[in-house]
């Protein structure tokens, strides 16, 4: 699965690359750190990712109705620049991802340390940030495009400046 991750201020629009059409929208939601909140096609709420600490290396949270399901930490921001995810999903399988890079910008997405797709930063025309997600079919869920927000909150500034 192709997907693209198109940036707008605090709007996010997540299009299939092939087909081009709009699978989900993630917009923020209050005031400072905010809750980003993932919308389906049809604005039915799915998931939030909610920024827990404004430290130098972020950390945020995704729910689900209100319940805490996983948790991304920045594990580094420079050197291999990475972001954990741990959690369980709303059948109480474990969630155990790697989002690993070289240059803050090209990320590999490692399930069991095997590669399962990898999310690329680009800088459109207008200079907005967009990402590329790529995702193996059988590991896709609907929480995935939330990583590439959470690289944006983390990483985004640092890349629009190179």
């Amino acid at each position: 699965m192709e997907l693209i991750i198109s940036v707008k201020g605090n709007k996010y629009t997540v299009q299939d690359k092939g087909k081009g059409r709009i699978l989900y929208t993630i917009k923020k939601k209050g005031f400072g750190a905010g809750r980003y909140v993932l919308l389906d096609a049809s604005n039915y709420n799915l998931y939030s990712l909610v920024q827990t600490g404004e430290d130098r290396k972020p950390s945020f949270i995704v729910t689900h109705n209100e319940i805490s399901i996983m948790q991304l930490s920045c594990k580094s921001m420079f050197l291999d620049p990475t972001i954990t995810v741990n959690g369980k999903d709303l059948s109480k399988n474990p969630i155990k991802y790697i989002l690993a890079s070289k240059d803050h910008r090209d990320f590999e997405i490692l399930r069991e340390d095997d590669k399962v797709g990898s999310i690329s930063t680009k800088i459109t025309m207008a200079k907005d940030l967009q990402y590329e997600l790529e995702i193996d079919n059988s590991i896709f869920d609907d929480y995935i495009p939330l990583f590439a927000v959470a690289i944006d909150l983390t990483f985004g500034e640092m890349n629009k400046n190179t």
